[in-house]
C-alpha cells in the first residue's frame, strides 16, 4: 500500500496521522485534496461511525482509507460527551473551545473527575473490504478544573494526566504520541498491518 486517504478534515487528527505514518513511506491523501465531503456519522458506537468514514471515502476515491472515530468519555457525565464529542456544544461551527466551555460547565461542581479519551480506528483496503483491520486505544485522565497549555486540541487542555502533573495540551508532541489514545490505536493498526501484509 503505497496511498491512503484520511478520512478526517479535522487538521489536529491529520497532523498526527501524517506525522506517525510518515516512517512507512506512505503516501498520507486527506479526503479534502480530493474533493471528499465527509460522511455522515449517525451512529451511537465509535467503530459503526469509524467503517462509515472509512467506507464513504474508499468508495469515492478507489484508494485504501483510514478512518478514526475518537472521543472523551467522562465517567460522572455517563460516557458523555462520547461519540458526539465533536459535536458537545452543537454543529454551528463545530468548536473546540465551545466544547470545552460546555464540558467545564457540565463539570461544575463534580468531585469525580475521571475520564479517558477513546480511539478505533478502521484501515480499509477498498469500500467492500470484508476484513477491516480495526484497532482501538485508551488514554485515561481527569479532568481539570481549568484549560492549560495551547498544545493539541479537542479536549486535551482540559484533560489533566496525574502522572505527569500536566493536560494534554503541556506535552510535548512526541511525548504525546507515544502515550495517547490515537498513538496506542495506531500502533496496533500497524502490527496487525505487518500481519496481513506476510500471509
Amino acid at each position: 500500500m503505497q496511498k491512503l486517504v484520511i478520512a478526517s478534515n479535522n487538521p489536529g487528527k491529520l497532523r498526527e496521522f501524517q506525522f506517525l505514518l510518515q516512517p512507512l513511506g506512505i503516501e498520507v491523501l486527506t479526503q479534502s485534496q480530493l474533493g471528499i465531503d465527509e460522511a455522515e456519522e449517525p451512529h451511537v458506537t465509535f467503530v459503526e461511525n469509524a467503517l462509515a468514514k472509512a467506507r464513504h471515502v474508499s468508495r469515492l476515491s478507489g484508494l485504501p482509507a483510514l478512518a478514526d472515530d475518537s472521543g472523551i468519555c467522562v465517567t460522572a457525565l455517563g460516557g458523555a460527551p462520547g461519540v458526539l464529542s465533536a459535536r458537545y456544544a452543537g454543529d454551528n461551527p463545530k468548536s473546540d473551545q465551545r466544547n470545552n466551555e460546555k464540558l467545564l460547565q457540565d463539570m461544575q461542581g463534580v468531585a469525580d473527575r475521571r475520564a479517558h479519551y477513546y480511539c478505533v480506528l478502521v484501515l480499509l483496503h477498498a469500500a467492500d473490504d470484508p476484513q477491516p483491520l480495526i484497532a482501538e486505544g485508551e488514554w485515561h485522565g481527569e479532568i481539570a478544573l481549568q484549560p492549560g497549555g495551547d498544545g493539541g486540541f479537542g479536549y486535551d487542555p482540559l484533560f489533566w494526566l496525574p502522572e505527569f502533573g500536566k493536560t494534554s495540551a503541556q506535552l510535548e508532541r512526541e511525548q504525546k504520541h507515544a502515550i495517547s489514545h490515537r498513538g496506542r490505536a495506531l500502533r496496533v493498526l500497524l502490527d496487525r498491518l505487518q500481519l496481513s501484509r506476510g500471509k
